[in-house]
């Protein structure tokens, strides 16, 4: 196996996103969202662009199944600052209080495949 990624529900706290996020969505204290987890490449793989081809088909797959499962956005944890960096890199917001917890808003996610 290269590499791998899960994806599931998940919930995240309006207040622990921006202003800029927060105010273009519902003001529900716990909003749905997806996770992110368990990303990760192979070493013998590093340097070849798996983990933006897999970021990317999670991002895809997360979009897509908005039309039947609500989520906001995605979340991940950064297990190290590399992670951080590379989800950082692709537009990933911290969350207050949790820096190594970022966001990336669905309308994001959806202005980049709609693009294409």
């Amino acid at each position: 196996m290269l590499g791998y990624y899960t994806l599931s529900a998940y919930n995240v706290h309006l207040a622990e996103l921006t202003e800029a996020i927060a105010r273009k969505l519902p003001r529900y204290p716990l909003l749905p969202a997806t996770l992110l987890g368990r990303l990760a490449i192979d070493t013998s793989c590093r340097g070849q662009n798996l983990g933006r081809f897999l970021l990317m088909d999670a991002l895809h797959r997360s979009w897509k199944n908005t039309s039947e499962v609500a989520s906001v956005g995605v979340v991940v944890e950064a297990l190290d600052e590399s992670a951080r960096a590379f989800y950082l890199h692709h537009e990933f917001q911290s969350l207050a209080n949790h820096p190594d917890k970022l966001f990336l808003a669905m309308a994001t996610i959806q202005k980049a495949f709609r693009a294409r």
